[in-house]
């Protein structure tokens, strides 16, 4: 570390060249000359140099203008000091997370994992509603939307899904400097309500602002300090704890569907979201009182706008990009596996069943690839999984047809190689930045993933209109391509991180 000297005095203390300046006794001198250097006899003439007192015959003019010399390199030496530390700060955290080597992470232990699960049953609120919305699609399109296309209908969940990624701007900055608390708290209200108050709604107006923006922003609150406070407690093994928090979505993906299917008939709409609504507001008690930050709060100014600086790191940017095409690619057969399978002889209680079975599938794939990511490296198991679902697409989707085993492979193995997407990417952008700016970094890259889920499901539905749209072979080969070409594009973004990171070594752990 540079010292930065306030006058020529301290400078002089600093560098050890100029002594206190002052006159001392010839006795002194001599004392302390002896102490300091152990030829007895010194020559005179080897003391020459910045020693002022060494010399008690030196004038004052010659003091003073040595005195202004070290001055003048003080000064020098001040500027390169501020300047290494301006640009430490302006770094906030870039440098891949390196000021996490100097901070002890539990890495476990009975308050990290209790984190953990409040964390669990937060997501549960966000994703285990995406993971279900199938259901509420098919039936808004048969009741209160029944005079609707299916277009305008997937408007509603493309404005959610927006809503719960795009307002992590502001909520990541937000967490970084308050914690979690607040948060939280406003988030589950938001949720809970928004399923109260479904039940009630009967028009399109009432539905896209009850269920896409109400419990969106909920869903944004919660989904931001729910994947922010893992990174508090867990940094080796941040993989597997965070995929063990996102399985809230594949259990939630599993309970809903089922859950709904079989209450529907008998209670109606209105009182099985508002079952719905007090299943959330139980879990959200639990998220309240388990979801809490460790570490001191960040620095950096909060701001309603993403930190663009951040998009001068290559890696970040790819990361972006790669989320950007991630988003395209799981929510077109999250979405539309339903309608192909109705569309292709299947009853609705199968294609119900088939939802379920995707998301059982998915369970697997948020918890042993977070654990994995762990021992061989994020970034290497993303980049696989994201080939995984580009071969399941085109190895079992794409010949489905009518065929149900075919259909049941493709939901378990895509639900299993998918799984780990929106778990895993939070983890390699964690590994990009310091545990301080999580909130930042990540919220940005929400930012770019939610102009994702809001084009996503337009374009496959423009593509399946090709040909006649409904149920033609040229629509649905569009789309299942479209699918297939946004994974490997996700892939190559993330893969191109890695090298940049690491090179191509193979066995390289990143």
């Amino acid at each position: 570390m540079t010292l930065a000297p306030q006058n020529a005095d301290d400078s002089c203390l600093i560098n050890q060249t100029v002594p206190t300046v002052g006159v001392e006794s010839p006795s002194e001198h001599d004392e302390k000359s002896q102490l300091s250097n152990p030829n007895p006899n010194p020559n005179p003439n080897l003391l020459a140099g910045p020693n002022l007192s060494s010399s008690p015959n030196l004038n004052s003019a010659e003091k003073n203008e040595d005195r202004e010399e070290h001055s003048r390199s003080a000064n020098n030496t001040e500027p390169a000091a501020l300047s290494s530390s301006s640009e430490s700060d302006t770094a906030g955290g870039d440098g891949d997370g390196d000021d996490d080597d100097e901070i002890d992470f539990p890495e476990g232990g009975l308050r990290a994992w209790l984190v953990v699960f409040g964390s669990f049953c937060a997501m549960i609120s966000v994703y285990g509603l995406i993971n279900s919305a199938a259901v509420f699609e098919s039936y808004f399109s048969t009741h209160q939307l029944a005079g609707y296309d299916s277009s305008t209908i997937g408007w509603i969940f493309s404005v959610y899904l927006f809503v719960v990624f795009f307002a992590g701007i502001q909520v990541g900055p937000i967490f970084d400097r308050h914690g979690p608390r607040l948060l939280v708290a406003v988030g589950s209200l938001l949720v809970v309500a928004s399923q109260l108050l479904l039940g009630l709604c009967t028009e399109y107006y009432q539905i896209l602002l009850t269920y896409s923006v109400l419990g969106g922003l909920g869903g944004a609150l919660l989904n931001v300090p729910a994947y922010g406070v893992i990174a508090h407690f867990f940094h080796v093994r941040r993989g597997l704890a965070t995929g063990i928090a996102a399985t809230a979505g594949s259990i939630g993906g599993i309970v809903l569907p089922v859950y709904l299917q079989a209450v529907l008939p008998r209670l109606g709409f209105a009182w099985s979201t508002r079952i719905i609504g007090f299943m959330l507001l139980f879990l959200s008690v639990i998220a309240n009182l388990l979801v809490r930050s460790r570490l001191p709060p960040s620095t950096h100014p909060i701001s309603i706008f993403p930190d663009w600086a951040l998009f001068r790191d290559l890696k970040f940017t790819l990361c972006c990009v790669g989320v950007w095409f991630m988003e395209w690619g799981i929510f077109t057969p999250l979405t539309y596996i339903v309608s192909y399978a109705a569309a292709h002889g299947q009853d609705a209680n199968d294609a119900y069943t088939l939802l379920a079975v995707l998301n059982a599938g998915s369970f697997l794939g948020r918890f042993l690839p977070g654990f994995l990511a762990d021992r061989f490296g994020r970034f290497n198991v993303i980049t696989l999984t994201n080939a995984l679902c580009v071969v399941t697409i085109l190895a079992f989707w794409l010949p489905a047809g009518d065929s149900r085993p075919l259909l049941i492979t493709f939901a378990v193995t895509f639900g299993f190689a998918s799984g780990s997407n929106l778990g895993l990417y939070p983890v390699c952008i964690g590994q990009l930045c310091g545990s301080r700016d999580y909130g930042r970094f990540y919220s940005t890259a929400l930012m770019v993933g939610s102009f994702g889920t809001l084009t996503s499901l337009p374009i496959a539905g423009a593509l399946l209109g090709i040909g006649g749209g409904g149920g033609g072979g040229q629509g649905w080969l569009a789309l299942i391509l479209f699918a297939a070409l946004s994974y490997a594009v996700a892939m190559s973004c993330f893969l191109g991180a890695r090298v940049l990171a690491v090179s191509w070594r193979m066995k390289e752990v990143y």
